[in-house]
């Protein structure tokens, strides 16, 4: 893939926009920029009339000393000005940052499933972490040294032509060859560090994979292999961060170089003004305005530095923005509906329903399906044949390539997901359990929920005597996924969440797959009591859990193949028959 010399264009325009935000503290950083540059400006004046004073005949020590105390006097107010501007320029940035996170922490919430698992975590943790620090970084040089600059130009400018034209014109003249080496260093800077920001993507994501899966890789005794491939991921960091290093530091040598040479030429031609005039002969021009020109001609030629360093740190900061802005426009989930559910009865009928993963590899074809109230829907089959995902398309996980899902007669598309979801009660194979106290977790479905009513639940859900056994019970805080509970204690946590809620539908996949027997037999007959009289959705493998449903179905390859209660499938000797069969035989 042909790699881009620069920005891709519409970046620095919604750069501009999130930047346009913060309009008030601009102004303030603009104000204080110019107080800067009129005090930096104007102590080389003072000193060159300092100086003016002191060889002149006769000495003039009162006018030098006066001259003195202005300047001191502007190197205060230019301190003060400059740490104005230094923290309204990081206000503004921060703000801007904020805003930029808090927007992608938004979309990732708006993106469908699809893309996230599509997407490795690492790298998407990268651009919100990483990539927006760097695109903070070039964004805080350009607050507070693009405008200084600009001032800082035209400023020194109009003095030097106030004291000698000729050598002003040289000054401008010689100045821009920086410019050009300094644009050249800035489109190679963009390139390579795009091309580092996409390497520490890589290198966080994989981190983060082993991280969450150390136990596994430790099993495997895989370590070795594990630090290799992150050995390479890393000296491919290595390699992108010194090649955009290499290129960002050659800014400043390039542009000092040229402005040397200009300095150097200042010097010259100014010397050659007061003792031999000829070209360069001006009326008034004296050692003291001599050294008044060398600081302007100096100060003029440190902007065009500064500017360089910031254009090439602004190519390095638009390649962050750029990784940013492309998760920003990631296409997000279908439009929501527009209707309320209240509350249901749980009637559920598929029609006709489609879908896959993939377009090329077929998986659910023409469903159909009809649940009535208060019913106990068991779901079995091989591995991958769409029990899993049956449950996500009736969450609205995923939408349906075609066909469609009713609740209580309603095509749950029109429903808003929010709303859907709150009918539902899930506990997974999978459990997840965020940073924060057992009680907290236990509450996430009801916020408000009391202390009496979490430990019921909790009870119920067989999990009340573990947690007492915690250092704060129920005020123990968790570590990030449960920390150092067992997976069994985190699946009954997680039950017991839904023990609290009391939805009105509920999915179970592989609800008990992590608990001793002893425990699950009586975790199983908590759910009998919860799901009577709820519609209910049963993922299960171990098929002697589902013997008392009230209808099994059982697909195979994304279709139902059988239909029935269990005693009813026995009877037929078909796909359900083999599966029983197979495990209480084998």
């Amino acid at each position: 893939m042909k790699k881009r010399k620069g920005a891709r264009p519409g970046t620095l325009r919604r750069v501009l926009h999130y930047i346009g935000h913060t309009k008030g503290v601009l102004v303030l950083s603009l104000v204080f920029s110019l107080l800067v540059v009129i005090c930096t400006l104007g102590i080389p004046y003072c000193i060159g009339l300092a100086i003016d004073a002191v060889t002149s005949k006769p000495i003039d020590t009162d006018k030098a000393l006066d001259y003195l105390l202005i300047g001191i006097g502007l190197t205060a107010l230019g301190t003060v000005s400059h740490f104005a501007l230094d923290f309204a320029g990081k206000r503004a940035v921060y703000s801007v940052l904020h805003r930029i996170r808090g927007d992608a922490m938004a979309k990732i919430n708006r993106l469908p499933l699809s893309y996230l698992d599509k997407c490795r975590t690492g790298d998407i943790m990268s651009r919100i972490t990483s990539d927006s620090e760097h695109f903070a970084d070039g964004l805080l040089m350009g607050f507070t040294q693009f405008a200084t600059g600009i001032f800082t130009i035209f400023g020194t400018v109009f003095f030097m032509f106030g004291i000698h034209p000729k050598i002003a014109v040289f000054v401008i003249i010689a100045t821009p060859l920086s410019l050009f080496a300094a644009r050249f260093i800035a489109t190679k800077t963009y390139r390579f560090s795009r091309d580092r920001a996409e390497a520490q993507g890589a290198a966080t994501a994989y981190t983060e994979e082993m991280l969450g899966g150390l136990r596994t890789v430790i099993a495997f005794s895989a370590q070795e292999e594990a630090a290799n491939r992150f050995a390479r991921k890393n000296e491919r960091l290595k390699e992108t961060s010194l090649r955009a290093v290499f290129f960002s530091s050659l800014v400043n040598p390039v542009t000092r170089f040229v402005n040397a040479l200009v300095y150097a030429g200042v010097a010259f031609f100014g010397a050659l003004a007061i003792l031999k005039g000829g070209f360069f002969a001006a009326s008034g021009f004296s050692i003291g305005l001599l050294s008044t020109l060398l600081s302007y001609a100096s100060q003029y030629t440190k902007p065009f530095n500064e500017i360089s360093g910031v254009a090439a740190e602004l190519q390095s900061s638009l390649a962050c923005a750029e990784r940013i802005f492309d998760l920003l426009d990631a296409p997000e989930i279908s439009p929501d509906g527009e209707l309320t559910l209240a509350s249901t009865h749980g009637v559920v009928s598929i029609h006709d329903l489609s879908f896959s993963y993939e377009k090329d590899q077929k998986l659910i074809e023409n469903m159909n399906l009809s649940v009535r109230s208060g019913q106990r829907i068991a779901i079995v089959g091989p591995t991958g044949c769409g029990k899993t995902t049956l449950i996500n398309l009736l969450m609205r996980f995923y939408e349906p390539n075609a066909g469609k899902i009713m609740l209580d007669g309603t095509d749950i598309r029109t429903l808003r997901r929010g709303s859907l979801r709150e009918q539902y009660g899930m506990v997974l194979q999978d459990t997840w359990l965020s940073h924060g106290t057992v009680k907290e977790n236990i509450a996430m479905g009801r916020p408000g929920a009391t202390m009496d009513e979490i430990i019921q639940a909790a009870k119920q859900a067989h999990a009340h005597s573990f947690i007492s056994r915690l250092p704060k019970q129920y005020d123990t805080v968790l570590g990030e996924g449960g920390g150092a509970l067992s997976a069994g204690q985190k699946q009954l946590l997680c039950i017991a969440r839904i023990m609290l809620c009391m939805p009105p539908i509920l999915i179970l996949d592989e609800a008990t797959s992590n608990i001793d027997t002893r425990t699950e037999l009586k975790i199983n007959d908590a759910f009998e009591k919860l799901m009577k009289g709820k519609t209910s959705f049963i993922v299960a493998h171990r098929l002697s859990t589902i013997r008392s449903a009230d209808l099994i179905l059982v697909m195979k390859n994304g279709n139902i193949v059988e239909m029935g209660d269990h005693d009813t499938l026995l009877t037929q000797n078909g796909f359900y028959h083999q599966l029983w069969h197979s495990q209480f035989e084998a």
